[in-house]
């Protein structure tokens, strides 16, 4: 065996575990955001825009992207095939680059994100005594996070004429002067109380993915080379 073809069967197997390790990292992705989504399944009919549920359907995203791309990177490692492995690189390159893109825009403006979200919610609660559904979101929200409103409890003011909703108290409080606490706060910190590890795991799949990226350019090289060599 020629040295380039020991050469090409190192970075294919390298190339095959990362992207192996790729795929993984995706399914563990998808399953935090099936548990993220099933915790969070009775606030479905807030806006998309609240803290949580806006993480669970981005890591869902993320996570099938991921799942797909590492099985393109698989088989395109074992079969040695010029097409699999560029339209691999491709689909990577474009995601690490959204991922990037998705990073600094969260970190510049995470205020006006946070600002439109907020007003997203409080347009929302306008509906509260019509919408069923909304309702029983918010009722949970707030039982769940002993808050009241969206940035403050005065927010149920305009939509309540000037009272609270029962789910701003404990249970069987005499007189309701409502949490404190708002809810958007609470949300945010619980949210940043568990995303810890999710980071820690993010920052490892990132490493992951421009390791495969050198790898699949490198064996795409290499067996142009091999091919060329051929003719």
């Amino acid at each position: 065996m020629s040295r380039s073809r020991k050469f090409l069967c190192c970075v294919k197997y390298l190339m095959f575990v990362f992207n192996l390790i790729f795929w993984l990292g995706g399914c563990g992705l998808f399953g935090v955001g099936v548990w993220l989504s099933f915790t969070q399944a009775e606030f479905s009919s807030l806006p998309l825009s609240f803290p949580s549920l806006s993480a669970a359907n981005l890591l869902l995203v993320a996570a099938g992207i991921t799942m797909i791309t590492g099985f393109l990177g698989c088989l395109g490692a074992l079969k040695e095939q010029r097409c699999l492995l560029s339209t691999f690189f491709v689909i990577l390159l474009v995601l690490v680059l959204t991922e990037i893109t998705l990073v600094l825009v969260l970190h510049f403006f995470h205020d006006k994100v946070d600002s439109k979200a907020q007003a997203d919610l409080k347009e929302g609660m306008k509906v509260y005594n019509t919408d069923p559904g909304l309702r029983q979101s918010w009722d949970n929200v707030q039982r769940m996070f002993k808050c009241c409103g969206v940035t403050d409890k005065k927010d149920w003011y305009a939509v309540l004429n000037n009272t609270l909703p029962l789910s701003c108290c404990s249970a069987g409080e005499a007189k309701c002067d409502g949490w404190s606490e708002p809810c958007y706060q609470k949300a945010q910190q619980w949210l940043l109380d568990n995303i810890p590890s999710v980071l820690v795991f993010g920052v490892c799949i990132g490493v992951v993915q421009i390791l495969a990226l050198v790898f699949s350019m490198q064996m795409y090289c290499q067996i142009l080379h091999a091919e060329k060599n051929m003719d």
